[in-house]
């Protein structure tokens, strides 16, 4: 395993923690993210900062798009991936959208988005009940040509299943990332063994069209570890490349700490030829100290390099408290950032929890 403190990740580490929340939902009754916001995805756009984003309103998750000019202020744009349930669709429940196709892997591109057959693709998940992560969850590819990235259209059936995995997926599917390389398509995705004290790993998938995949004979790439911190989860990866290394951005979750309770925290992984990986020992981004947003995780990552910045946003959650904006059963989750360099010279404005 690699330390904490070798020099060849000190780049990749970002210390620093913006005071406040930068997305945060609504609360608002009936709203799609009544309850919380989830799951960042960053890019660039149409000339501004894009954040696609998962809402949660007690029923299930939908996804949408917030703006923004510095990557600290953001305003919602709007809903991309709504609920259908008077459908009989695979995704009636609605779903999260994870990742949209970029030009670029590399770490220090500005992320932009690639269009594939005239159209841009983004990848999502949808669970088949109501409820929090509610059944076993399946995966499809969406498209738009609209420039404005609001109007898309969702696939009659998934791409990729678990009714055709292994045991170790047999419970269900969670976030996926999809890379190009070397002419073929890449599918990064973690996925749960059974239903209740279940063990969440990471596999991969490769494709030559975005709809038929072939699963990698390694899988799962990234395992958990009973004997550290990640001992039951390695998910939600986060894939960039910085130079001949990959790296995957992921969260752990399973170990048992002094305060009591079972954190989800940022973990990193490297590879030479995202195969085989190795893992940093200790997260890279851990859950913060008591009172602070993510005292209870920090988890779930997007990364940007902009001017020489290294931007990581991630998803916080902490016990709800009087004043704050959503509870999701007793938790306050929204999006936090976290960068390689303190920003003194950026200040939250008035209001903007």
């Amino acid at each position: 395993m690699i330390e904490l403190t070798d020099k060849k990740i000190q780049k990749y580490l970002t210390p620093c923690r913006f005071p406040q929340p930068v997305l945060h939902g609504s609360g608002r009754t009936g709203a799609f993210d009544e309850k919380a916001v989830d799951i960042p995805f960053v890019f660039w756009h149409g000339g501004k900062f894009h954040m696609l984003y998962t809402g949660f309103d007690g029923k299930g998750y939908q996804s949408a798009l917030a703006v923004s000019d510095d990557l600290l202020h953001w305003k919602h744009k709007g809903i991309i991936l709504k609920r259908n349930m008077e459908s009989d669709r695979w995704d009636r429940i609605g779903g999260a959208a994870t990742w949209i196709l970029k030009e670029s892997n590399h770490l220090e591109a500005l992320p932009t988005l690639k269009k594939v057959n005239g159209k841009y693709w983004l990848v999502y998940h949808s669970y088949p009940d109501t409820g929090y992560e509610s059944g076993p969850a399946e995966i499809g590819m969406a498209w738009t040509e609209d420039e404005e990235l609001l109007d898309w259209h969702f696939p009659d059936k998934p791409c990729f299943s678990w009714r055709d995995g292994e045991g170790w997926e047999s419970g269900g599917l969670y976030k996926a990332c999809i890379i190009e390389h070397e002419g073929k398509w890449l599918l990064f995705y973690n996925a749960k063994d059974r239903k209740a004290r279940w063990t969440e790993q990471t596999g991969m998938a490769v494709s030559d069209d975005l709809q038929h995949w072939t699963r990698c004979r390694e899988n799962p790439v990234l395992r958990v570890d009973r004997s550290s911190w990640d001992e039951r989860f390695v998910s939600d990866p986060c894939i960039v490349r910085d130079g001949n290394i990959w790296l995957n951005f992921y969260f752990g979750y399973g170990k048992m700490y002094e305060d009591g309770h079972t954190h989800a925290q940022e973990g990193l992984a490297l590879s030479s030829d995202l195969v085989h990986w190795e893992k940093v020992r200790e997260p890279v981004l851990a859950y913060g100290s008591p009172g602070s947003y993510d005292c209870g995780h920090a988890h779930k990552a997007s990364v940007v390099y902009y001017r020489g910045v290294l931007y990581h946003f991630y998803c916080a959650a902490c016990p709800w408290q009087e004043g704050y904006p959503t509870n999701a059963n007793g938790e306050y989750r929204t999006i936090c950032l976290a960068t390689s360099m303190p920003l003194d010279e950026v200040r939250t404005e008035e209001g903007n929890l």
